[in-house]
C-alpha cells in the first residue's frame, strides 16, 4: 500500500499545476462529505465576481507582500 501511495504522489507531482490543483481539491473534498455539494459552485460565483470587480477598476488589488507583511504584525 504504501509503494502505491508513494507511486500515485509521484504521478500526482509530475501532473501540470492546473491538473494538480483541481486533484487536491478533489481529494480535499472528499475527506469531508458532508460538505454541501453546492458550496464549490458558491465559491466559483464568488471568484468571478471578485475577478469581474477587479477587472472593471471597481476594487483595487493590493499586494500579497503587504498584505502577508500586515498579517505578521497582527499575530506577533
Amino acid at each position: 500500500m504504501i509503494k502505491v501511495a508513494r507511486d500515485l504522489e509521484a504521478q500526482a507531482l509530475s501532473l501540470p499545476r492546473r491538473a494538480r490543483a483541481r486533484l487536491a481539491q478533489r481529494l480535499i473534498s472528499s475527506l469531508d462529505p458532508t460538505v454541501e455539494a453546492g458550496v464549490d459552485k458558491l465559491w466559483l460565483q464568488e471568484a468571478e465576481r471578485r475577478l469581474r470587480e477587479l477587472q472593471s477598476g471597481k476594487v483595487t488589488a493590493i499586494p500579497a507582500e503587504k498584505v502577508l507583511r500586515k498579517a505578521r504584525v497582527a499575530l506577533r
